[in-house]
């Protein structure tokens, strides 16, 4: 019998060998999509790279010139592992940084690093999730894998220290492919701000006086806010070399001031003073005198009773 068609169908695509020499050969177009995740695919580790282990399944079918089929696929246990056409995307995953933000001013020394590795096409290989804190080395980390999305985090340990920092994160797709690397520069400032209130000095001031100037000083000038309550109101002073005044009237009797700084990393110091406004003079309600009148030279007693609001 002599062999009249052979065909080989892959991806629902069949294209017609051709024969010379009894050999039939035929030109196959591979799949726009990555198989690393088609038919049981995800991925394995190869050495540093991920291979996709997914693929296209490839069907042969002969036919003889009195009809005779025969067929075989990727299951066929002697030519089934060459019917596994694996096609390779070129495009790499996307990787977005959530958590820092780029110039964010943190308090945490040990932030939450957020960040996600997408791939629509062969998958992100959750072995080749990195993130790199300053010069250091890469560190794997293992995300949350839903559809073609990583979710990744990590917090640094040992914490990190005062001052500016760099953080990186990318990952790769089971076939290989390196997403860009995303990156923020950010500040850790876990100090709270110093404030030295000049004025009033004490903790409890007495003053005759309703006008009275504050002032004070801030060792933190990077974003510091001042907040300053009396009663109902609240002011926000300007702050100019670290200095800062706000004027305010004071109310006769006990007046309670609220100093509130916090620096741009969200560290906070909190102050009181307690100023009391005293503007009653003294009220004479008596005056005696022992002896009166009395000798040239001789003493007398006086007494004076006088009460003050």
């Amino acid at each position: 019998m002599t062999i009249v068609s052979v065909t080989a169908t892959q991806a629902g695509v069949t294209t017609t060998l051709t024969e010379s020499g009894g050999v039939w050969t035929g030109t196959l177009t591979a799949p726009s999509k990555s198989s690393g995740s088609n038919n049981s695919g995800q991925g394995v580790d190869i050495g540093a790279e991920a291979q996709g282990k997914g693929y296209y399944p490839i069907t042969i079918t002969l036919t003889d010139d009195v009809g005779n089929v025969t067929t075989i696929d990727s299951t066929d246990p002697t030519w089934g592992e060459t019917l596994r056409l694996k096609v390779l995307e070129k495009t790499g995953p996307t990787a977005v940084l959530s958590y820092p933000t780029a110039g964010a001013y943190i308090n945490n020394r040990a932030p939450e690093i957020k960040w996600t590795i997408t791939d629509t096409g062969s998958g992100v290989n959750p072995n080749a999730v990195f993130v790199k804190i300053d010069s250091g080395n890469a560190i794997a980390v293992t995300p949350s894998i839903s559809g073609g999305v990583a979710t990744a985090t990590y917090i640094p340990s040992p914490a990190l220290s005062d001052g500016d920092h760099t953080v990186e994160v990318y990952g790769s797709d089971y076939d290989g492919n390196q997403s860009a690397v995303a990156s923020a520069a950010f500040t850790i400032d876990g100090t709270n701000p110093t404030l030295n209130i000049t004025n009033p000095a004490e903790e409890t001031t007495r003053t005759n006086v309703a006008a009275l100037k504050l002032m004070f000083m801030v060792s933190d000038q990077t974003g510091v806010t001042v907040t300053i309550t009396h009663g109902s109101k609240t002011y926000t002073p300007t702050i100019s070399g670290g200095a800062g005044t706000q004027d305010i009237t004071l109310s006769n009797g006990s007046n309670t001031i609220g100093f509130r700084v916090v620096d741009a990393a969200g560290n906070v110091t909190e102050a009181t003073r307690i100023v009391i406004l005293d503007t009653s003079a003294p009220t004479v309600t008596n005056v005696e005198l022992t002896e009166n009148p009395i000798d040239v030279g001789k003493t007398t007693v006086i007494k004076v009773t006088a009460t003050d609001a």
